[in-house]
């Protein structure tokens, strides 16, 4: 049972870090402005997508946290 919780847990972490470390990557590439303006509009839609990206996938967590506990 908690053995199930625990890989849940550590699964939803894994995919926050791959999440946030995509989106920092993206920032940093954006704040050296040595992009041109298409490149530069698709790389903040990107990174809007990815904090969406990690706002679902705590939500999912929320969700089914619960559920794994039974």
């Amino acid at each position: 049972m908690y053995t199930e919780l625990i890989g849940f847990t550590l699964e939803t972490i894994g995919k926050l870090l791959i999440a946030y470390t995509a989106i920092i990557v993206h920032h940093r590439f954006r704040q050296e402005h040595c992009v041109d303006e298409a490149l530069f509009s698709t790389m903040k839609k990107e990174q809007s997508l990815g904090i969406l990206g990690i706002v679902l996938i705590v939500v999912g967590y929320t969700i089914q946290f619960p559920f794994k506990l039974n």
